[in-house]
């Protein structure tokens, strides 16, 4: 009877070495799946940002004029032409907003962007000074990526003209 009435060990409180030892494995066994779901979320986001930006190189191959426009000669065209261009601007500043958020740590992204930007600073500065809400159908970055590009270009109303960079 004195055996019983010995003490336990403090860590008896808490149950066998064996309830113990599974209980730490079925906690990380749920942390192991957390990493996963996250890194899954963050393959899913790299995939759907590279197939955004190879859907706008293809558009971009099949549209050299909007690819490096004359924006005079387009703005001259059909509506047609212009709405054509203003979604290939549209769907341009899309791509870009998912991969420069999908691969934050790779300057490149950005750098093919800023290149493939350029051309289109004049539409985008004429488009928000005639729409002023325009830019903030994006995010706060792109629209802030936006208006530093075109700062930087000497992109300003009311000639929306590239400057000499």
């Amino acid at each position: 009877m004195t055996a019983m009435m010995q003490q336990a060990a403090w860590w008896q409180k808490f149950g066998t070495l064996a309830q113990m030892a599974q209980a730490l494995v079925a906690l990380l066994g749920f942390v192991a799946i957390l990493v996963q779901i996250n890194e899954i979320r963050s393959t899913n986001r790299a995939s759907a940002a590279r197939t955004a930006f190879l859907g706008y190189t293809e558009l971009a191959f099949n549209n050299p004029k909007f690819a490096q426009p004359d924006y005079d000669a387009i703005q001259a065209g059909s509506r047609e032409e212009r709405v054509q261009y203003e979604s290939f601007v549209a769907y341009f500043l899309y791509a870009c907003e998912e991969a420069i958020s999908a691969f934050e740590n790779k300057q490149e992204w950005q750098a093919s962007c800023d290149y493939d930007l350029k051309p289109h600073l004049p539409f985008l500065c004429a488009k928000s000074r005639a729409e002023p809400g325009y830019l903030s159908t994006y995010s706060t970055d792109t629209q802030q990526w936006v208006k530093t590009s075109m700062k930087t270009a000497s992109v300003a109303p009311p000639d929306c003209k590239l400057g000499k960079t």
